[in-house]
C-alpha cells in the first residue's frame, strides 16, 4: 500500500519518522511531507503557534501538494491528530483514495461528503478533549452517511497523542494495539 502520513501539529518529531519506518518494515510504501518546512515544536503551544502562524488552507495546499505525484495510483491518508485531519481532508475528496488511518484525530465531513465504501479507521484516546463523545457521535454518524466503512477503536486512559514515546501522553501499551490493528486494517486493504 502507498501510504500518505502527515505529522501532528507538533511538525515532523522522531515519532512520526518511526512510524513511518514501521509501515515500511510491514512492506508499505510512506510519504512524510514536512507541511512545517523544518520547524518542529517543543510544546503543543508552540505547534499551535507554527500552525496559526502558516495557517489552515496553507497547511491544506502544502498536503495536497505533497500527495498530487502519487493520488493517481490510489493512496492511503494517514496522519496524527492535526495531520489526521488533514488526512480525512484530502481523502474524503480524492475519489481513487484506499482508505483513511487516523490516528488521534477527525475533521468535518462536508454534508455532501459521498466515498463509496471508504475503509477508515480511527484510534483515539477515551477520554479525548480534543475528540470529545459529542463530537466523534456526530463525526462517526456523517462519515457513515457519506459511505465510509468506519472503524473506531478507543483507548481508555491514554493522553492524545498516546503514540508518541517522547511525549506525557505516551501509552506503550495502547500504542503498540494501535499499531497491530493498523498494519491488519492495511494488509487488508
Amino acid at each position: 500500500m502507498e501510504i500518505m502520513l502527515f505529522h501532528s501539529v507538533y511538525g515532523p518529531r522522531p515519532a512520526v519518522h518511526a512510524a513511518a519506518d514501521r509501515l515500511r518494515a510491514a512492506g508499505h510504501q510512506v510519504h512524510v511531507p514536512d507541511l512545517y518546512e523544518g520547524q518542529t515544536a517543543a510544546s503543543v503551544e508552540e505547534g499551535r503557534e507554527i500552525k496559526d502562524r502558516i495557517g489552515w488552507d496553507e497547511l491544506v495546499r502544502r498536503a495536497v501538494a505533497a500527495a498530487a505525484p502519487h493520488s493517481g495510483r490510489g493512496l492511503v491518508y494517514a496522519g496524527f491528530s492535526l495531520g489526521a485531519a488533514l488526512a480525512q481532508v484530502l481523502g474524503v475528496a480524492d475519489e481513487k483514495a484506499r482508505g483513511l488511518l487516523l490516528l488521534h484525530g477527525t475533521y468535518d465531513v462536508p454534508e455532501d461528503a459521498s466515498v463509496g465504501g471508504l475503509p477508515v479507521l480511527l484510534h483515539v484516546a477515551d477520554p479525548d478533549p480534543s475528540e470529545p463523545d459529542d463530537w466523534l457521535n456526530t463525526w462517526y454518524l456523517a462519515m457513515s452517511r457519506a459511505g465510509a466503512d468506519v472503524e473506531v477503536h478507543r483507548y481508555r486512559g491514554a493522553g492524545h497523542l498516546y503514540t508518541d514515546p517522547d511525549l506525557d501522553d505516551h501509552d506503550a501499551e495502547a500504542a503498540e494495539r494501535t499499531w497491530q490493528a493498523s498494519l491488519e486494517f492495511l494488509g487488508g486493504l
